[in-house]
């Protein structure tokens, strides 16, 4: 009597199917690689916060907007324009006082109009604080201002700011995507927002005594 051996070769053998290779081993690998790789990228390429006015009021931050309530209440205004030569940038810089106060040779507060002798410039980049720039520019002639900077030459979106030190502590902002030949600088509209003054809606309220 013989006997037939149990010895047959597995039809399917897991190893060698392609289902089990892709959906079983290789989708859990990939997960966990990319997952690997964000871990990675949050820890050494963190976003960068944005420069900003702020100040501290016990553990609360608040967002100092004094600067740009005095640019709003002086009236100005300013263009930016930027030249690049090789490695550096020329930048001019105009600033604009109102026409009512050109004419009457003073500020809307009272006081005489001057240009400070120079302006403080930051740019900075929306994620990158290493594309961070600051700089001065040099009251040149009249309303003219210049310097030079030497920024990242990659595209990227900034916000740039224009400001004084001095008695009048004023800034002008503006978001760009850099590189840009001109920047137009004008005061912020919120300020102009907040102090509209409501319609008298008295004669629409509801007489209860009737």
């Amino acid at each position: 009597m013989t006997t037939q051996s149990n010895n047959k070769p597995q039809a399917n053998i897991w190893y060698k199917n392609y289902m089990v290779l892709i959906f079983v081993i290789g989708l859990p690998v990939f997960v966990v690689i990319v997952c690997l790789y964000f871990i990675y990228f949050s820890i050494k390429i963190q976003d960068s916060t944005v420069r900003d006015d702020w100040y501290m009021d016990g553990k609360t931050l608040y967002q100092d907007a004094s600067r740009d309530k005095m640019s709003y209440d002086l009236g100005l205004a300013g263009v930016m324009r930027l030249n690049t030569q090789g490695d550096e940038t020329q930048v001019s810089f105009e600033l604009r006082y109102p026409d009512d106060s050109l004419s009457s040779g003073k500020l809307r507060d009272g006081s005489p109009l001057t240009y400070p002798d120079t302006l403080a410039v930051r740019i900075s980049h929306a994620t990158d604080d290493s594309k961070d720039r600051d700089f001065t520019l040099n009251h040149t002639q009249a309303n003219l201002y210049q310097g030079t900077v030497k920024l990242d030459p990659d595209a990227g979106k900034y916000y740039l700011q224009v400001g004084n030190d001095g008695a009048h502590n004023w800034r002008l902002v503006q978001t760009e995507k850099l590189p840009a030949q001109n920047v137009v600088f004008y005061p912020l509209s919120s300020f102009k927002e907040s102090q509209t003054t409501l319609p008298d809606q008295r004669d629409k309220r509801i007489n209860k005594t009737n």
